[in-house]
């Protein structure tokens, strides 16, 4: 048995859960609505005050898709509760990031300053000019697009430069040694 997958969802105070045919799961909390199909296979029913998913079989798709439907509806009640957020750092000389309404201006070493456009229902917010938090209450859509800024210019190994998680630890390399 999916150990995740039979854990039971609790639903916090001010979180109604909705599900509908064909396993349409709308949340709906204090930060916002969610909505998602999940796997039609799988039953999700609600007791009480939480979401319990159960499978029909052990075959390996539906073992497979048991703890992930889980996990999908736990990530939407956390996320319309608490939210999510990714840090990033910009690290080298001369690279910062600037802010103007939904634009999120990088300056990254290139000839060009780098413009990025907060997508539907995600939030950046700088803090000085080195570091970035990405929010939303969608964790796939704050993890993507906290992936894609990191991605205009990733940190390299020799001084570290470019962009990286906060909690991201970098292997660095050592540079290479002259002649005797």
């Amino acid at each position: 048995m999916s150990r995740i997958g039979k854990m039971p969802i609790a639903i916090p105070a001010g979180v109604t859960v909705e599900i509908a045919e064909n396993n349409k799961v709308t949340v709906k909390g204090p930060k916002g609505t969610l909505e998602r199909v999940l796997a039609p296979e799988l039953t999700i029913k609600q007791e009480g005050a939480e979401v319990v998913v159960t499978r029909p079989n052990d075959l390996k798709r539906i073992k497979a898709l048991h703890g992930l439907t889980r996990t999908l509806i736990h990530n939407m009640v956390i996320g319309v509760t608490n939210g999510y957020e990714k840090v990033l750092e910009i690290n080298g000389v001369g690279y910062r990031a600037a802010k103007q309404g939904k634009e999120l201006t990088l300056t990254l070493g290139y000839s060009h300053p780098v413009v990025m456009v907060d997508p539907e229902g995600i939030e950046t917010v700088l803090d000085g000019q080195n570091k970035i938090t990405v929010k939303g209450i969608d964790k796939e859509k704050v993890g993507q697009y906290a992936a894609e800024i990191r991605a205009k210019r990733g940190p390299e190994p020799y001084k570290g430069k470019g962009i990286k998680y906060a909690d991201e630890v970098i292997r660095r390399k050592v540079g290479k040694t002259g002649k005797k």
